[in-house]
């Protein structure tokens, strides 16, 4: 078997040279026992192609599989799993690349401690590079170990993005698992049954993957569609935790987060984007968040994390709609007036 498959979901990424460079990363990875799957998901320009081409000249190293419709990033990454042969496995966004003996090093350190998932930190690039420069850290210390109660806690609080992990094979196998197809957020949707399923958790706290920032990436182009996949997304998480415990034993994590990326976040990214507002959109959203988790408010990680000036809106939004939507283009017309002043 494999030491390792790396999986890497395609959609559209011909342009720029943005997919050779992620798969060059890989291909030349110092570890040799492992393959990367590239799953085109229905890719309308030449991503299949190049991928091909990687195959034929790679041959057992580099996997291309075609998905025959657009399944978003949790379809692709569920046909991934379905191919993959590794003892662990690393998940890899196809405009993103990797330092060259990242996964040599992971696999080694996991083997060393017993860890059945090992993460690292990434850093955000503008263009294609191999030098560190916005550092983020994605993980933290007291998270490092077998995961008790506490351990398990903070990972659940901060799990960092899946594409700075190798798992081992067990965590998607020994029980059913799959991402969400047809939405993006998949990757909060399972945040949390990733993190009850792991047992120990190491990482390398190092700036070894590199994530490309650009206009098109799901975190950097919001509308409608993606805030109700957002909302959509934590339903999911929800339900889980419903069902298997999790909010029970950590309910003040799994509101937070519920009003950090069901609520806040859409709430606000929504009144940033594009278009007419819909008035009826933003009156769900308030009274879903308080049917929910109705004292949200009280909750220490939402007070220690939203501003003055958010939880305010928050507070107008949850009173009155038609309020908020008053308040907020205020403040934004102000806001406007203030930088045309400077200028």
């Amino acid at each position: 078997m494999l030491e390792l498959s790396v999986i890497v979901p395609v959609y559209n990424m011909a342009r720029d040279g943005l997919l050779e460079y992620c798969i060059n990363s890989l291909v030349h990875q110092t570890l040799q026992s492992m393959e990367i799957i590239a799953v085109d998901d229905a890719s309308t320009d030449d991503s299949l192609r190049i991928l091909r081409e990687f195959e034929a000249k790679y041959p057992g190293r580099v996997r291309a599989v075609a998905s025959p419709e657009n399944r978003r990033q949790g379809g692709a990454r569920n046909l991934g799993l379905q191919a993959a042969q590794g003892r662990y496995i690393g998940f890899m966004d196809a405009d993103d690349w990797v330092v060259e003996d990242l996964y040599e090093r992971m696999l080694e350190h996991a083997k060393r401690t017993g860890a059945d998932v090992v993460g690292t930190d990434m850093c955000r690039v503008y263009e294609h590079t191999m030098i560190p420069t916005e550092r983020e850290s994605c993980n933290l210390l007291s998270q490092v170990g077998v995961l008790d109660h506490d351990k398990r806690k903070e990972y659940l609080l901060h799990p960092g993005p899946i594409s700075t992990k190798i798992y081992a094979r067990e965590i998607f196998f020994d029980k059913e698992f799959r991402f969400p197809e047809h939405m993006s957020y998949e990757d909060n949707a399972v945040a949390v049954e990733l993190g009850m399923r792991i047992k120990h958790f190491e990482h390398l706290p190092e700036p070894n993957v590199f994530y490309y920032q650009h206009g098109d990436s799901t975190t950097h182009s919001i509308d409608m569609k993606k805030c109700q996949d957002r909302m959509q997304a934590m339903r999911i998480m929800m339900d889980y935790a419903k069902s298997n415990g999790a909010l029970e034993e950590f309910k003040d994590v799994l509101e937070y987060h519920f009003s950090n990326l069901f609520y806040r976040n859409t709430l606000f990214a929504y009144m940033q984007s594009e278009g007419k507002k819909e008035w009826k959109f933003l009156k769900k959203m308030g009274e879903e968040m308080l049917e929910t988790f109705p004292d949200f408010r009280q909750n220490p990680y939402y007070n220690q994390t939203v501003n003055e000036y958010e939880q305010n809106l928050i507070n107008i939004h949850l009173k009155s709609t038609c309020m908020f939507l008053v308040v907020y283009k205020l403040k934004m017309l102000s806001k406007r007036i203030r930088g045309n002043k400077r200028k």
